[in-house]
């Protein structure tokens, strides 16, 4: 896996905190930093999302794909899965998430909470390289809902 990250400045200059990843698979990603009242040189544009929130994104995504994965492996009819994700972080630098909560909303047809359930945490324990990896600085707790379609 190979990702290339460029820093672009704000709209074409060499000012700013704006980053484009362009990743192994042919894709880009835009990222940009916080705006910095007290040094706006050295801040953002909020422009797009900050890398720490692509990094928890990527965490969600990776987990969501394993649950629908795995419920359609068991033959259940899942019509759809989000994941919202709460982190708090350290106070200092690095600042590392401390705490991770992913409530799982997964809607289908008669779907067993007990599946579901059975689902995030094989993703959890197993199969999320994401969120094992950040599990090694964050305390990562799960909750869920199964919705009726």
């Amino acid at each position: 896996m190979e990702c290339t990250v460029s820093w672009t400045g704000a709209l074409g200059t060499r000012s700013g905190m704006g980053f484009v990843a362009e990743t192994g698979s042919g894709h880009t990603l835009v990222m940009d930093g916080a705006p910095d009242a007290a040094k706006p040189e050295n801040g953002g544009q909020n422009l797009a999302p900050r890398p720490m929130e692509t990094l928890l994104a990527g965490a969600g995504g990776c987990t969501a794909y394993d649950v629908v994965l795995i419920l359609k492996r068991g033959r259940h009819d899942v019509r759809g899965c989000s994941v919202k994700l709460e982190a708090d972080r350290a106070d200092v630098d690095p600042k590392v998430f401390t705490k991770i909560n992913m409530h799982f909303t997964v809607t289908g047809k008669s779907v067993p909470a007990t599946a579901v359930e059975r689902a995030i945490a094989m993703s959890h324990d197993k199969y999320c390289s994401a969120s094992v990896m950040l599990g090694k600085t964050a305390e990562i707790t799960t909750s869920f809902e199964v919705l009726e379609a």
